[in-house]
């Protein structure tokens, strides 16, 4: 009889890495329950409790080391709140707001703690924050983001080679890169002056395996002497593939196709007035995100690089990229939810939706997380015997929605937000304050915020194929594949501040229980 839980194989020769390896598999698998995964529990008031511990009570000292990341700390908490389906009142979410607003860099952005640098990374968290607890109008705090400083921050950390340092003095990053794009495209930010580059750049930081690298060495490419700089040269990544790294530049470059699209040559196109179309290797992505998956023997969790341990935040960083790289292949993207013209059609061909053809083992991630994930005190974390932080709560729980729900981008709603689309409101909502130079060029800014917003926008839950491994009780929210958000939330933002009417996800006979 084979013995599903076989270690991993060696070559006899031990090392310090076989030997932690051999002895995380041990541990893990005593966290399997004898009578199997199908009645194990998600301990949800557990980690609300956790969570509410941390938000009420304060975090315990040995947070001292996260100072510079205080945003974070709060969007992990919130976000957690809202995956695991808790509602915020109005006193938290205004003392939030305040919160935030006192890291608002008085040159564009926000910063990590008062008085500090603004930074990209924070700049993301509080905008996430922001789209959790905030509102339209006065003491909301949408409204008092200083839009257009923070596009100038933006622009000031431009690079010529189209990256961007993660704060002045600051050095050059993909997961920068990530959140100032991901910002951009909440808070409608979108120029081609700040995107001109971009592209380029993420397709020298792609690995041999597949995955990406946190940046690619700097001025390999650029000019010495009187040669101009070529942005196409060869330039070699700097560092490993790594789970982190590799999605944010996976969601970058998957926020950055409609610009691709506009800005770039077709790929059956020779144009004398558009550059080149930058490409990435999609199946070497899809191929290292899917072998970064366990073995059985370690409950099918995700590892962050090759030959490293299992750790319950790849959970997000990997198993969440999976769906990306599936996108860009097209796989899973011919599934409609329905609409009123389809919602009664196609009764002989149910059968077919309830195929999985997700690319990695959605069950197998929820086993690593629901058995080796929890903590018992509440909180979820790396792997055992570790504690529980907010980090890994925030984003075990994420892999844990992305294992339960199929997100994924419908043409169908694409089709009708871009019907729906106002450009003349878009226009007077943009936040950066540059000037198109003439009437083609705001033509083709205008379509660059319409399809972007659009694809953003469009991703939505299939019906139909959710898995929940312990049973529906076990259910946590979904969360936006591209910006770690619910939909409720992103969408919520984003029709804010482009100054949009979005048509209903749920037409009317066609509503589903979510």
């Amino acid at each position: 009889m084979v013995d599903i839980y076989s270690p991993t194989p060696t070559d006899g020769y031990t090392t310090a890495t076989s030997t932690l390896q051999t002895a995380t598999e041990n541990l893990i698998k005593t966290h399997i329950p004898p009578a199997g995964t199908s009645q194990v529990e998600l301990q949800k008031r557990y980690h609300f409790e956790f969570l509410l511990r941390n938000l009420r009570q304060g975090f315990p000292e040995r947070y001292v080391s996260q100072d510079a990341s205080q945003p974070w700390l709060i969007y992990w908490t919130l976000h957690g709140f809202s995956l695991l389906g808790a509602g915020l009142d109005d006193l938290t979410k205004k003392r939030t707001i305040d919160t935030l607003l006192a890291l608002q860099h008085p040159d564009g952005g926000f910063s990590g703690g008062p008085g500090q640098a603004a930074h990209l990374l924070p700049t993301y968290a509080s905008v996430c924050a922001f789209a959790i607890v905030g509102r339209p109008g006065e003491g909301g705090g949408w409204d008092s983001i200083d839009r257009k400083k923070m596009y100038d921050f933006f622009m000031s950390l431009k690079q010529p080679d189209g990256s961007f340092l993660v704060s002045h003095h600051g050095e050059v990053d993909v997961r920068g890169i990530y959140c100032l794009l991901a910002v951009a495209t909440l808070l409608n930010l979108l120029t081609p002056e700040l995107l001109a580059g971009v592209p380029d750049f993420l397709t020298t930081c792609q690995t041999y395996e597949g995955g990406f690298g946190n940046a690619s060495f700097p001025g390999w490419a650029f000019s010495t002497g009187t040669a101009a700089y070529d942005p196409t040269a060869p330039r070699p990544p700097l560092g490993e593939a790594h789970g982190g790294y590799t999605f944010c530049a996976t969601a970058s470059w998957v926020l950055l196709q409609s610009y691709i699209d506009l800005y770039y040559a077709s790929r059956d196109q020779n144009s004398a007035s558009l550059p080149k179309r930058p490409t990435i290797n999609t199946r070497a992505l899809l191929r290292w995100c899917t072998q970064m998956q366990g073995l059985p023997i370690e409950l099918g969790g995700f590892r962050g690089r090759t030959n490293k341990l299992v750790d319950g935040c790849y959970s997000w960083w990997v198993g969440g990229c999976v769906v990306l790289a599936e996108t860009l292949l097209g796989v899973g993207a011919h599934h409609e939810s329905p609409t009123e013209e389809t919602s009664g059609e196609g009764e002989e061909h149910k059968g077919w939706d309830d195929a999985d053809d997700a690319l990695f083992n959605r069950q197998a991630l929820q086993e690593y997380i629901l058995c080796a994930g929890q903590h018992s005190a509440g909180g979820l974390r790396d792997k055992p015997p570790k504690p529980a932080d907010a980090y890994h709560t925030l984003y075990c729980t994420a892999g844990l929605s992305a294992a339960q729900h199929r997100v994924l981008p419908s043409e169908a709603r694409r089709s009708a937000l871009i019907s729906a689309w106002d450009a003349e409101e878009a226009r007077a909502k943009d936040g950066t304050g540059s000037a198109a130079a003439s009437d083609a060029d705001r033509e083709r800014r205008d379509a660059l915020r319409a399809q972007t917003c659009a694809h953003v926008l469009s991703w939505s839950e299939e019906d139909g194929t959710a898995v929940y491994v312990g049973g529906a009780a076990n259910r946590v929210n979904a969360t936006h594949p591209l910006l770690n958000l619910t939909v409720t939330h992103s969408d919520g933002l984003m029709a804010y501040f482009y100054g949009q009417t979005l048509p209903s996800r749920y037409p009317a006979g066609a509503r589903t229980k979510r």
